[in-house]
């Protein structure tokens, strides 16, 4: 008679189980293990449509001086070159623009500009210029309106009452919720594989009063997603198409991914599925203040209170759903799980993406800075 190791036993323990709970949270995590760049694939997502014509950026590559700071930077960081350096630290895209000239652009690992990449969580900062639009268009009153105006489902739930839009934006809200990508009993990860995020919602508690702190929490980007759908009586891909993709020229078809095939809401958190040069065109847009050739997108007051930061916050390093650097450079990116990337540096009108399977072993926001200063 054969006898199973622990280990063989524990494989098939493992197996078992993700079929016995091929339909729930914990069964997905198993099964497809980790969050990837490829999970675009495994969820059901809305399309939106490439701009006819498309805005392109002008070829500004083998810039000589350009050419010398790169090679330098991958020097001071133990690479021949500086392809070597971005490549063998897990990216596969990767962008700088300077005065809408595409200075580097280079893809790896078997990735081109027409590869798709999931958002993550540079989707909050493109939730957050949609709010700003639809507050422009009056379906938002105010960021200090409480989030049970649009959710009533929360009222008489023991503080949502309290909670307001900023809140949500700054991400004070209190709510309890982990972020936790790397358990499946955590939050985030019930909501990345989860198929009800209403269920969800309408199960949350508040952990503690608004405006106690800084917690980065997903949570926050989920609600206002829906708090966006409901003041505008349309699904967040409409709108984005509508508002940005069309209007901006977007070159590439992209899509949003929803939490379930039917009725499903987009999770407005992350996964917002792009390819890295239509990426790069959501930062050129903030990095002129929300105008667009003439034409404002994002009202200019909505972008100030995103980009600057303000003596109001209660971190210097984040409003409105967007990253600050330096406080003093006035830099700011948008960022997203396994080191995505827009990045924007309005003193040299740069903007760089990073794009990767995984982190790497790089500061990405470090280097943005740095290689910004010396361009």
């Amino acid at each position: 008679m054969r006898y199973f190791s622990i280990n063989n036993l524990f494989k098939l323990f493992l197996i078992i189980l993700v079929f016995s709970t091929s339909s729930c949270t914990l069964g997905r995590f198993i099964w497809y293990n980790f969050a990837d760049i490829t999970d675009y694939k495994i969820f059901p997502s809305r399309p939106l449509k490439a701009s006819t014509p498309f805005y392109h950026f002008q070829e500004g590559i083998n810039n000589p001086s350009v050419n010398e700071v790169l090679k330098n930077e991958a020097k001071e960081k133990g690479f021949n070159a500086f392809d070597d350096l971005v490549s063998k630290n897990k990216s596969v895209a990767f962008l700088i623009i300077r005065n809408d000239s595409i200075l580097y652009e280079n893809y790896y690992h078997d990735y081109t500009d027409s590869s798709i990449v999931p958002s993550f969580s540079m989707a909050k900062s493109v939730i957050s210029m949609l709010l700003g639009i639809a507050k422009g268009e009056g379906y938002i009153k105010d960021e200090s309106q409480p989030i049970t105006d649009y959710i009533p489902e929360l009222k008489n739930k023991g503080g949502f009452e309290k909670i307001t839009i900023k809140d949500l934006l700054q991400m004070e809200s209190g709510i309890k919720s982990s972020e936790n990508y790397y358990s499946p009993f955590s939050h985030v990860a019930k909501l990345y594989y989860g198929r009800n995020q209403m269920r969800m919602i309408k199960n949350l508690k508040v952990e503690e009063p608004p405006e106690k702190g800084f917690k980065y929490k997903s949570i926050n980007s989920l609600l206002l997603g829906l708090i966006l759908e409901r003041a505008t009586g349309k699904q967040i891909t409409t709108y984005l198409q509508e508002k940005i993709w069309t209007p901006i020229g977007m070159e590439f078809d992209a899509s949003w991914s929803l939490d379930k095939k039917k009725n499903g809401l987009e999770k407005t958190f992350c996964c917002l599925n792009v390819r890295a040069r239509d990426f790069a065109k959501l930062g050129r847009l903030y990095l002129n203040k929300g105008n667009w050739n003439g034409k404002q997108i994002v009202p200019m007051e909505w972008v100030m209170k995103s980009t600057i930061n303000s003596p109001n916050n209660s971190v210097w390093w984040y409003s409105y759903q967007w990253w600050h650097q330096n406080p003093n450079d006035g830099d700011f990116f948008a960022d997203g799980f396994l080191g995505q990337f827009i990045y924007v540096y309005p003193a040299k009108n740069i903007i760089m993406v990073r794009l990767g399977k995984r982190y790497g072993k790089v500061k990405w926001p470090d280097m943005f800075e740095e290689l910004a200063q010396k361009l």
